[in-house]
């Protein structure tokens, strides 16, 4: 049984259209803020994998909070 969290990942900015390819399956908004949410339903390795994404656009990562959790199995 695999557990899959939604999280949100909150950036620093507003990251441009383009950039929601490198996120894949992460939902991208800009919020009136001046932040970028990140929001989708993940496991922890693709969390990592998503986290690891952040550090490589260089944008300054603010928050990783989890919406939800539910069990595939």
């Amino acid at each position: 049984m695999t557990e899959t969290t939604t999280y949100e990942i909150r950036v620093a900015g507003h990251l441009d259209d383009h950039w929601a390819a490198v996120f894949g399956d992460l939902a991208l908004v800009r919020l009136d803020d001046g932040t970028t949410s990140l929001t989708g339903r993940v496991d922890q390795a693709q969390l990592h994998g998503a986290l690891a994404r952040v550090r490589d656009v260089g944008v300054p990562l603010l928050t990783v909070r989890p919406l939800t959790t539910t069990s595939r199995g």
